[in-house]
């Protein structure tokens, strides 16, 4: 399940601008919910969705308390990614489940259960969102790319059509992900978007952007690669670049812009939606 590649990020941090921008905006919303809800214990569900490095979506979470339990479909990527939290210093509970349409724990486990953008990967995504819905107490949050966005049509038609053959695109429809968890007694209570930088989303590299589209510039590939163009979140978290969360702040004027998401959703880079159980 997944892109290739992820093997290469269980030791090379760098990441990229745009995955350390997604992942600090998307604690900034993380941080939003602990202030919502009383939030102990929390499952993510599979791990696997977003690029870069595996398995520390919720290391945020784990850092503000919350009991942790990751799931993952793949033996050799949750092995991979036990090292990464020990070197963080974190605790977590990291479960094989090679059918995430059958979760291994009992009903009303945990308080958040949790996916980011993994659900097209999936062979029964209806059925991974019935179980997170089954073994929540209190909430589910799922998230998924945003096709409407300029940046999703351009990974689709021009930079990189082939992977839209090892996904099920269906399952970036909200609706149909609203619709399926209101058939497992999950009542909406917030849907959005999230990730809305000035730039647009095609999920690779900038310097690899611009070889895929063609544009030859030794200028511009040494701007976005090299020794000065190092993007680690997990520096972030071990406190080696702390600098990151201004800098990041910084791009995030479009993030905080007072406008309705139905406006920003066309250039947001995911849409998602929150949950509470009848």
């Amino acid at each position: 399940m997944g892109e290739p590649g992820w093997r290469k990020y269980l030791t090379d941090y760098n990441e990229g601008l745009g995955l350390v921008y997604e992942r600090l905006v998307l604690n900034d919303y993380l941080d939003r919910l602990l202030g919502r809800y009383q939030i102990e214990t929390v499952l993510e569900a599979p791990l696997f969705g977003m690029a870069g490095v595996s398995g520390i979506n919720s290391v945020h979470l784990a850092q503000r308390g919350c009991d942790v339990t990751l799931v993952d479909v793949d033996k050799e990527r949750l092995e991979g990614i036990r090292p990464i939290w020990e070197e963080l210093r974190l605790d977590c509970r990291f479960t094989y489940c090679e059918d995430p349409a059958r979760l291994p724990f009992d009903d009303d486990s945990f308080d958040l259960a949790w996916e980011w953008a993994g659900l097209w990967y999936l062979p029964d995504a209806g059925a991974l969102l019935s179980e997170l819905a089954r073994v929540s107490r209190r909430l589910v949050f799922v998230a998924m790319p945003n096709r409407l966005q300029v940046g999703y049509w351009m990974r689709k038609l021009l930079v990189d059509r082939d992977f839209f053959d090892t996904v099920d695109e269906r399952w970036v429809n909200m609706n149909l992900i609203k619709r399926t968890l209101h058939e497992a007694g999950i009542a909406v209570v917030e849907e959005g978007v999230l990730d809305v930088p000035p730039w647009p989303d095609t999920v690779m590299p900038a310097a690899e952007l611009l070889r895929r589209l063609g544009i030859r510039s030794k200028k511009l590939e040494g701007r976005f690669s090299g020794d000065g163009w190092q993007w680690s979140t997990m520096d972030y978290y071990l406190g080696k670049r702390p600098e990151f969360k201004e800098m990041i702040h910084r791009y995030a004027f479009l993030e905080r812009l007072p406008l309705s998401w139905r406006v920003k959703v066309l250039w947001a880079h995911h849409r998602y939606v929150l949950g509470s159980k009848r």
